[in-house]
């Protein structure tokens, strides 16, 4: 028997085919890739060649365009039926609250699973697994939601939950579906890809994991084990496709496929024509032009991008301070050198936070930095907590990874003066997450969002010519 498992991850909220960041050689090349038009055309193929078919949903999927956030995740519910997954995690999925993942699960006709989110007066939010039967076969799906939801993420996200990293309830997850008869025992995590590594060399008895978060395009399965992890990278412009090779109800051997969603992949109609009614009211933003950028924006650097420059020049610009902080977002796709439209500013931040200003000192920027590299780049996978390296302008940081927790800033230049750590520097920033609610002072929205200041930013700079270097160096 065939099995054959289709899995994307991490697409946040990117209906429609859109610019993606390609690696050859040296070059960084922009391709169009992507849709959910696309992924339909591909998942149709997989179950027409093969009936035992089952496609899985890696998360962070109710957030990371404009239409996804202003609607609370419901525009993509039409998408959804029609796919037909069989079971989902989350991430940014819970940022407008537990509740309504709830509702918008209940419109899904399939699972957000979590062995790891607990409702804090008792027992768990969502369901830990499922049990699915194809072909004879029993298959039991475990699911295990990040487990940073409630640790770094704005608070609403995790309003009356608490969430575990999964370790502990994993191997009674494997024993519960063991002893409700599967065969075969899958792992659909959110924890992260160096997250699952470290769970599955410690925790035996899956076979499969499909791991999201991390944004990894793996073009081959890693082996961990007797287990085997796939990740797919983000916005949909992958879909992996795995087929088990089953015999007596056990994995005889496997073939794997990180396919690519170019414009090789024919959109399938129906789902093109529920896309642009979803899209219908954002089009004029596409047609809005508000300036050009000489360069390509991306952010797919772990230490610093370009496009979140462009973004902490304009907070700087709006604040009138020479210091910023942001998030070290993965998600949002590249911009092309040419024109730039408002479209392509709620791409960098859908959220369209306010720009706020906040006292720090010396030793709280260290402090706050610190725990950043720390959370990027722990030796103990359970410990990182990224995004990429948190964002930042006006700061030279010299570095070194190798360091343990709190001794990776080897010196910390605030403009071109050493830090002063009981000097108070003025810094803005977008969110909790570019600065912690438990640092500084005096802190203050400014009432304008960060779009208005991008746009303003590039009336003053156009076309946007990009900053040179990096805040932060490894030496």
């Amino acid at each position: 028997m065939k099995l054959s498992i289709g899995y994307l991850n991490d697409v946040h909220g990117y209906l429609e085919p859109h610019p993606e960041l390609f690696f050859e050689g040296e070059e960084k090349l922009i391709r169009t890739a992507g849709g959910y038009a696309r992924i339909m055309t591909l998942v149709k193929q997989m179950k027409a060649e093969n009936p035992h078919t089952l496609v899985f949903d890696g998360g962070d999927t109710f957030h990371g365009t404009l239409p996804l956030i202003q609607s609370k995740g419901e525009a993509i519910m039409p998408l959804l039926k029609a796919f037909g997954f069989s079971a989902m995690v989350g991430h940014w999925d819970f940022a407008y609250g537990a509740e309504q993942l709830l509702k918008l699960q209940a419109g899904m006709g399939y699972p957000v699973l979590g062995i790891n989110v607990y409702k804090k007066d008792a027992g768990l939010l969502l369901d830990p697994y499922i049990i699915i039967e194809t072909g004879g076969l029993k298959i039991g799906v475990i699911g295990i939601c990040s487990n940073i939801i409630d640790k770094t993420m704005p608070k609403e996200f995790s309003d009356g939950i608490t969430v575990t990293d999964g370790m502990k309830e994993l191997p009674g997850a494997i024993q519960a579906v063991k002893k409700e008869g599967a065969d075969l025992v899958f792992l659909l995590s959110h924890n992260g890809y160096p997250q699952d590594i470290k769970m599955l060399s410690e925790i035996p008895g899956i076979d499969v994991c499909l791991s999201a978060h991390t944004h990894n395009r793996l073009f081959e399965p890693t082996p961990v084990g007797e287990s085997i992890i796939i990740q797919c990278g983000c916005h949909g412009a992958f879909l992996g496709k795995l087929d088990l090779f089953i015999d007596k109800g056990k994995i005889s051997d496997y073939s794997y496929q990180l396919v690519p969603v170019t414009d090789a992949v024919a959109e399938d109609l129906q789902t093109k024509a529920m896309i642009e009614e979803i899209m219908r009211p954002y089009q004029q933003l596409k047609e809005e032009f508000v300036g050009e950028t000489t360069c390509l924006l991306d952010r797919y650097d772990t230490l610093g991008s370009s496009m979140d420059d462009l973004l902490l020049r304009s907070v700087c610009d709006a604040a009138k301070t020479s210091l910023a902080f942001s998030n070290g977002w993965r998600y949002g796709s590249p911009i092309s050198p040419g024109k730039l439209t408002k479209w392509d500013l709620y791409n960098m931040v859908p959220m369209n936070p306010p720009v706020s200003v906040v006292e720090l000192t010396g030793s709280e920027i260290i402090k706050m930095l610190e725990e950043n590299l720390e959370r990027t780049f722990s030796a103990d996978p359970m410990l990182q907590m990224g995004g990429y390296v948190k964002r930042a302008i006006g700061i030279s940081v010299y570095l070194r990874i190798e360091n343990p927790k709190g001794h990776r800033i080897q010196q910390l230049f605030i403009g071109e003066e050493p830090v002063e750590k009981d000097k108070t520097y003025k810094a803005a920033f977008i969110t909790s997450q570019g600065v912690p609610e438990n640092l500084g002072r005096n802190r203050a929205d400014l009432g304008v969002d960060v779009v208005e200041a991008i746009t303003v930013f590039l009336q003053k700079h156009n076309p946007y010519e990009p900053l040179k270097g990096s805040s932060y160096q490894l030496v």
